[in-house]
């Protein structure tokens, strides 16, 4: 199975929709998964997820199938960190999360780091993650202790259209990344997508592999233009 994990388009985070920008890049990454042969679309509740997904599925011919649990991660990634402003963790220098060992913190202990350590982005992981291998068991891989046993052999791909926070986490969780070099190290940028790779083993046994992060190419092939957006920009969480 091949798991597609798209950002949402431009948004207007005052109403939960696209910006005029935003509808185009949807239009191009639309075509980019229809070329892709995705055989399922998944969405976020959320509007500007679902805005994203549409053409891919007037394209395709699918149904958007709603994930209530892919919804954008909202009170706990705030972070009074440093100054006691209530702020989200993605507006922090990038740097904070290394600092102070923060770089040679392990995958279970990244909640210690600067930052992260002040939220609830303990909470919030543990919520993506629990439901997270939920769908994943839906779909035919049920997590076993840092693997995922093959339920059955789904030669399908399939796309879940999100949002950075909830994207970046979830990755997280999937490709075992330290939750703070995450936040550290990986922006996502408007469509960005992601395909993380469940190989059918003989053996019944397999684990996710990134073959392509938060990958823009369609804007270069189909888009208004090439700009990119950090994770921060206009945030709104």
């Amino acid at each position: 199975m091949l798991l597609y994990i798209i950002r949402h388009g431009d948004p207007d985070y005052t109403t939960d929709t696209l910006t005029e920008r935003g509808v185009k890049q949807a239009e191009a990454v639309g075509k980019r998964i229809f070329d892709s042969g995705i055989n399922r679309i998944f969405s976020s509740p959320m509007g500007r997820a679902k805005m994203t997904a549409e053409p891919a599925c007037r394209l395709l011919g699918l149904n958007c199938e709603i994930e209530d649990w892919a919804k954008e991660i909202e009170g706990e990634i705030k972070t009074p960190y440093p100054d006691g402003e209530i702020k989200s963790i993605s507006r922090l220098q990038n740097s904070v999360f290394r600092e102070d060992g923060g770089a040679f913190l392990d995958y279970a202990h990244a909640y210690e780091s600067h930052g992260i350590a002040e939220s609830r982005m303990k909470e919030a992981v543990g919520f993506i993650e629990e439901n997270g291998n939920r769908f994943l068991e839906k779909l035919g891989y049920k997590y076993e202790d840092g693997v995922y046993r093959i339920l059955r052999r789904n030669e399908e791909k399939v796309a879940l259209f999100c949002h950075a926070a909830f994207a970046r986490a979830w990755i997280s969780v999937l490709l075992r990344i330290p939750l703070n070099l995450m936040w550290a190290g990986f922006g996502y940028t408007h469509t960005g997508v992601t395909v993380i790779e469940f190989k059918n083993y003989e053996n019944g046994i397999t684990a996710p592999k990134c073959l392509t992060y938060s990958d823009t190419s369609h804007l270069y092939a189909h888009g208004p233009d090439m700009g990119y957006c950090t994770v921060a920009e206009k945030i709104d969480i």
